[in-house]
Protein backbone atom coordinates (compact mmCIF):
# COMPACT_ATOMS: atom_id res chain seq x y z
CA UNK A 1 0.00 0.00 0.00
CA UNK A 2 2.88 2.37 0.76
CA UNK A 3 4.21 1.92 -2.77
CA UNK A 4 0.87 3.06 -4.23
CA UNK A 5 0.76 6.11 -1.97
CA UNK A 6 4.35 6.96 -2.87
CA UNK A 7 3.53 6.83 -6.59
CA UNK A 8 0.67 9.31 -6.27
CA UNK A 9 2.69 11.62 -4.05
CA UNK A 10 5.57 11.62 -6.52
CA UNK A 11 3.29 12.27 -9.47
CA UNK A 12 1.54 15.05 -7.60
CA UNK A 13 4.82 16.88 -7.13
CA UNK A 14 5.57 16.40 -10.83
CA UNK A 15 2.14 17.57 -12.00
CA UNK A 16 1.54 14.22 -13.72
CA UNK A 17 -1.13 11.52 -13.62
CA UNK A 18 -0.80 7.79 -13.03
CA UNK A 19 -0.95 5.35 -15.92
CA UNK A 20 -2.37 2.02 -14.76
CA UNK A 21 -2.32 -0.67 -17.47
CA UNK A 22 -4.04 -4.02 -17.00
CA UNK A 23 -3.06 -7.45 -18.27
CA UNK A 24 -4.31 -10.91 -17.34
CA UNK A 25 -1.81 -13.17 -15.60
CA UNK A 26 -0.94 -16.13 -17.80
CA UNK A 27 -2.26 -14.67 -21.04
CA UNK A 28 -1.31 -15.81 -23.61
CA UNK A 29 1.19 -17.95 -21.70
CA UNK A 30 2.55 -17.79 -18.13
CA UNK A 31 6.09 -17.48 -19.48
CA UNK A 32 5.19 -14.16 -21.10
CA UNK A 33 3.56 -12.51 -18.07
CA UNK A 34 6.67 -11.24 -16.29
CA UNK A 35 8.25 -9.95 -19.52
CA UNK A 36 5.00 -8.12 -20.24
CA UNK A 37 4.94 -6.63 -16.74
CA UNK A 38 8.47 -5.36 -17.20
CA UNK A 39 7.56 -4.02 -20.63
CA UNK A 40 4.68 -2.05 -19.11
CA UNK A 41 7.11 -0.44 -16.66
CA UNK A 42 9.49 0.45 -19.49
CA UNK A 43 6.58 2.01 -21.38
CA UNK A 44 5.75 4.32 -18.49
CA UNK A 45 3.33 2.42 -16.25
CA UNK A 46 3.13 3.80 -12.72
CA UNK A 47 0.97 1.01 -11.24
CA UNK A 48 0.01 -2.30 -12.85
CA UNK A 49 -3.27 -4.13 -12.45
CA UNK A 50 -2.76 -7.86 -12.87
CA UNK A 51 -5.89 -9.83 -13.58
CA UNK A 52 -6.44 -13.14 -11.79
CA UNK A 53 -8.00 -15.51 -14.36
CA UNK A 54 -11.56 -16.53 -13.51
CA UNK A 55 -14.12 -18.67 -15.33
CA UNK A 56 -16.98 -16.17 -15.04
CA UNK A 57 -15.56 -12.63 -15.21
CA UNK A 58 -18.93 -10.89 -15.21
CA UNK A 59 -17.68 -7.29 -15.27
CA UNK A 60 -15.38 -7.94 -18.22
CA UNK A 61 -16.24 -7.76 -21.88
CA UNK A 62 -15.35 -10.37 -24.50
CA UNK A 63 -11.72 -9.29 -24.85
CA UNK A 64 -10.76 -9.81 -21.21
CA UNK A 65 -13.02 -12.86 -20.99
CA UNK A 66 -10.94 -14.44 -23.76
CA UNK A 67 -7.77 -13.54 -21.90
CA UNK A 68 -9.04 -15.37 -18.81
CA UNK A 69 -9.99 -18.37 -20.92
CA UNK A 70 -6.52 -18.55 -22.48
CA UNK A 71 -4.85 -18.31 -19.07
CA UNK A 72 -7.13 -20.93 -17.51
CA UNK A 73 -6.44 -23.23 -20.46
CA UNK A 74 -2.76 -22.97 -19.45
CA UNK A 75 -3.66 -24.02 -15.92
CA UNK A 76 -3.02 -20.64 -14.29
CA UNK A 77 -4.28 -20.56 -10.70
CA UNK A 78 -4.27 -17.92 -7.98
CA UNK A 79 -1.16 -19.52 -6.46
CA UNK A 80 0.61 -19.34 -9.81
CA UNK A 81 -0.33 -15.66 -10.05
CA UNK A 82 1.45 -15.15 -6.73
CA UNK A 83 4.55 -16.84 -8.12
CA UNK A 84 4.51 -14.57 -11.15
CA UNK A 85 4.42 -11.53 -8.87
CA UNK A 86 7.28 -12.99 -6.83
CA UNK A 87 9.30 -13.39 -10.03
CA UNK A 88 8.55 -9.80 -11.06
CA UNK A 89 9.71 -8.53 -7.67
CA UNK A 90 13.18 -10.06 -8.12
CA UNK A 91 14.03 -7.15 -10.42
CA UNK A 92 11.45 -4.49 -9.51
CA UNK A 93 10.80 -3.39 -5.93
CA UNK A 94 9.23 -0.07 -6.89
CA UNK A 95 6.25 -0.56 -9.22
CA UNK A 96 3.01 -1.29 -7.34
CA UNK A 97 1.07 -4.39 -8.37
CA UNK A 98 -2.68 -4.54 -7.83
CA UNK A 99 -4.45 -7.87 -8.21
CA UNK A 100 -7.84 -7.54 -9.88
CA UNK A 101 -10.30 -10.39 -9.89
CA UNK A 102 -13.28 -12.08 -8.32
CA UNK A 103 -14.22 -13.44 -4.92
CA UNK A 104 -14.42 -17.19 -5.61
CA UNK A 105 -10.67 -17.97 -5.81
CA UNK A 106 -10.05 -15.85 -2.71
CA UNK A 107 -12.84 -17.52 -0.76
CA UNK A 108 -11.54 -20.93 -1.81
CA UNK A 109 -8.08 -20.09 -0.48
CA UNK A 110 -9.38 -18.29 2.59
CA UNK A 111 -9.28 -14.53 3.02
CA UNK A 112 -6.57 -14.54 5.69
CA UNK A 113 -4.38 -16.97 3.78
CA UNK A 114 -4.87 -14.92 0.62
CA UNK A 115 -3.84 -11.68 2.32
CA UNK A 116 -0.76 -13.29 3.87
CA UNK A 117 0.34 -14.81 0.56
CA UNK A 118 -0.30 -11.61 -1.39
CA UNK A 119 1.72 -9.55 1.06
CA UNK A 120 4.55 -12.06 1.09
CA UNK A 121 5.09 -11.95 -2.69
CA UNK A 122 4.89 -8.16 -2.98
CA UNK A 123 1.31 -7.38 -3.99
CA UNK A 124 0.31 -3.82 -3.03
CA UNK A 125 -3.45 -3.71 -3.49
CA UNK A 126 -6.45 -5.85 -4.32
CA UNK A 127 -9.61 -5.05 -6.27
CA UNK A 128 -12.33 -7.68 -6.06
CA UNK A 129 -15.13 -6.91 -8.50
CA UNK A 130 -17.84 -8.76 -6.59
CA UNK A 131 -17.00 -7.51 -3.09
CA UNK A 132 -19.23 -4.44 -2.74
CA UNK A 133 -18.52 -2.22 0.26
CA UNK A 134 -21.46 -3.63 2.20
CA UNK A 135 -19.88 -7.08 2.04
CA UNK A 136 -16.24 -6.04 1.92
CA UNK A 137 -15.70 -4.51 5.35
CA UNK A 138 -13.97 -7.51 6.92
CA UNK A 139 -12.03 -8.14 3.72
CA UNK A 140 -10.79 -4.54 3.63
CA UNK A 141 -9.69 -4.69 7.25
CA UNK A 142 -7.87 -7.97 6.64
CA UNK A 143 -6.02 -6.50 3.67
CA UNK A 144 -4.98 -3.44 5.67
CA UNK A 145 -3.59 -5.60 8.48
CA UNK A 146 -1.21 -7.08 5.92
CA UNK A 147 -0.25 -3.77 4.32
CA UNK A 148 -2.48 -4.17 1.26
CA UNK A 149 -4.72 -1.47 -0.20
CA UNK A 150 -8.41 -2.39 -0.54
CA UNK A 151 -9.48 -0.87 -3.86
CA UNK A 152 -13.15 -0.48 -4.71
CA UNK A 153 -15.20 0.32 -7.78
CA UNK A 154 -17.61 3.20 -8.26
CA UNK A 155 -19.88 3.64 -11.27
CA UNK A 156 -22.05 6.31 -12.92
CA UNK A 157 -25.00 4.81 -11.03
CA UNK A 158 -23.33 4.96 -7.59
CA UNK A 159 -25.38 6.89 -5.04
CA UNK A 160 -23.99 9.45 -2.63
CA UNK A 161 -24.35 6.88 0.15
CA UNK A 162 -22.38 4.29 -1.84
CA UNK A 163 -19.62 6.79 -2.60
CA UNK A 164 -19.35 7.60 1.12
CA UNK A 165 -19.21 3.89 1.99
CA UNK A 166 -16.42 3.29 -0.50
CA UNK A 167 -14.57 6.37 0.69
CA UNK A 168 -14.57 5.03 4.24
CA UNK A 169 -13.04 1.68 3.21
CA UNK A 170 -10.87 2.39 0.17
CA UNK A 171 -7.10 2.53 0.14
CA UNK A 172 -4.66 3.21 -2.66
CA UNK A 173 -7.14 4.65 -5.15
CA UNK A 174 -10.75 4.34 -6.23
CA UNK A 175 -11.51 2.84 -9.63
CA UNK A 176 -14.30 4.81 -11.28
CA UNK A 177 -16.01 2.81 -14.01
CA UNK A 178 -16.61 5.42 -16.68
CA UNK A 179 -19.64 3.82 -18.35
CA UNK A 180 -22.57 1.51 -17.82
CA UNK A 181 -21.59 -1.90 -19.15
CA UNK A 182 -18.63 -4.24 -19.28
CA UNK A 183 -15.02 -3.51 -20.16
CA UNK A 184 -14.40 -2.47 -23.73
CA UNK A 185 -18.11 -2.08 -24.43
CA UNK A 186 -18.57 1.55 -25.46
CA UNK A 187 -17.01 4.89 -26.16
CA UNK A 188 -16.19 6.99 -23.12
CA UNK A 189 -18.10 10.21 -22.43
CA UNK A 190 -15.39 12.40 -20.91
CA UNK A 191 -17.80 15.22 -20.06
CA UNK A 192 -20.00 12.83 -18.07
CA UNK A 193 -16.97 11.54 -16.18
CA UNK A 194 -15.79 15.08 -15.46
CA UNK A 195 -19.18 15.90 -13.97
CA UNK A 196 -18.94 12.99 -11.51
CA UNK A 197 -15.35 13.32 -10.30
CA UNK A 198 -15.88 16.37 -8.02
CA UNK A 199 -18.61 14.59 -6.04
CA UNK A 200 -16.37 11.55 -5.58
CA UNK A 201 -13.47 13.73 -4.46
CA UNK A 202 -15.70 15.49 -1.94
CA UNK A 203 -16.62 12.20 -0.27
CA UNK A 204 -13.34 10.28 -0.40
CA UNK A 205 -9.73 10.81 0.58
CA UNK A 206 -7.84 8.79 -2.00
CA UNK A 207 -7.00 9.39 -5.68
CA UNK A 208 -9.56 8.57 -8.34
CA UNK A 209 -8.63 6.46 -11.35
CA UNK A 210 -10.88 6.12 -14.39
CA UNK A 211 -11.18 3.02 -16.55
CA UNK A 212 -13.41 1.28 -19.13
CA UNK A 213 -13.57 2.73 -22.64
CA UNK A 214 -10.04 4.17 -22.79
CA UNK A 215 -8.52 2.88 -26.00
CA UNK A 216 -6.01 5.42 -27.29
CA UNK A 217 -3.70 8.26 -26.38
CA UNK A 218 -6.27 10.96 -27.12
CA UNK A 219 -8.89 9.53 -24.77
CA UNK A 220 -6.28 8.81 -22.11
CA UNK A 221 -5.09 12.41 -22.39
CA UNK A 222 -8.62 13.74 -21.97
CA UNK A 223 -9.16 11.60 -18.86
CA UNK A 224 -5.77 12.58 -17.44
CA UNK A 225 -6.93 16.21 -17.35
CA UNK A 226 -9.77 15.37 -14.95
CA UNK A 227 -8.73 12.28 -12.96
CA UNK A 228 -5.71 11.17 -10.96
CA UNK A 229 -5.12 7.96 -12.91
CA UNK A 230 -5.98 6.39 -16.24
CA UNK A 231 -6.66 2.64 -16.39
CA UNK A 232 -6.26 0.86 -19.75
CA UNK A 233 -7.10 -2.82 -20.11
CA UNK A 234 -9.02 -4.18 -23.08
CA UNK A 235 -6.98 -2.29 -25.66
CA UNK A 236 -3.74 -3.76 -24.30
CA UNK A 237 -5.22 -7.26 -24.22
CA UNK A 238 -6.24 -6.82 -27.85
CA UNK A 239 -2.66 -5.92 -28.75
CA UNK A 240 -1.41 -9.07 -27.04
CA UNK A 241 -4.13 -11.15 -28.67
CA UNK A 242 -3.29 -9.89 -32.15
CA UNK A 243 0.48 -10.35 -31.76
CA UNK A 244 2.59 -13.40 -32.27
CA UNK A 245 4.24 -14.13 -28.88
CA UNK A 246 7.66 -13.03 -30.04
CA UNK A 247 6.30 -9.56 -30.93
CA UNK A 248 3.85 -9.09 -28.05
CA UNK A 249 6.20 -7.15 -25.78
CA UNK A 250 7.37 -4.83 -28.56
CA UNK A 251 3.82 -4.11 -29.68
CA UNK A 252 2.60 -3.48 -26.13
CA UNK A 253 5.59 -1.22 -25.50
CA UNK A 254 4.73 0.93 -28.51
CA UNK A 255 1.03 1.19 -27.57
CA UNK A 256 1.51 2.00 -23.89
CA UNK A 257 4.37 4.42 -24.52
CA UNK A 258 2.13 6.35 -26.93
CA UNK A 259 -0.58 6.55 -24.27
CA UNK A 260 1.99 7.73 -21.72
CA UNK A 261 3.19 10.48 -24.04
CA UNK A 262 -0.36 11.64 -24.67
CA UNK A 263 -1.13 11.81 -20.96
CA UNK A 264 2.03 13.71 -20.12
CA UNK A 265 1.47 16.22 -22.90
CA UNK A 266 -2.10 16.83 -21.75
CA UNK A 267 -1.25 17.34 -18.10
CA UNK A 268 1.68 19.61 -18.84
CA UNK A 269 -0.65 21.84 -20.83
CA UNK A 270 -3.45 21.75 -18.26
CA UNK A 271 -1.29 22.53 -15.26
CA UNK A 272 -0.91 19.07 -13.76
CA UNK A 273 -2.55 17.29 -10.89
CA UNK A 274 -6.02 17.86 -9.44
CA UNK A 275 -5.74 15.51 -6.46
CA UNK A 276 -5.65 17.43 -3.20
CA UNK A 277 -4.36 14.54 -1.07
Amino acid sequence: MKRIQAVFERLQTQGRKALIPFITAGDPDPALTVPLLRTLVRAGADIIELGVPFSDPMADGPTIQRASERALAKGVSLRQVFELVRDFRTADQETPIVLMGYANPIEAMGVEAFAVAAGDVGVDGVLVVDYPPEEGIDFAHTLRRHGLAPIFLLAPTSSAARITQVGALAGGYIYYVSLKGVTGSAALDVAAVAARIPDIRARTGVPVGVGFGIRDAATAAAVAKIADAVVVGSRIIEEIEQSVPAQACANVLALVAEIRRGMDAATSMSGGTTWAG
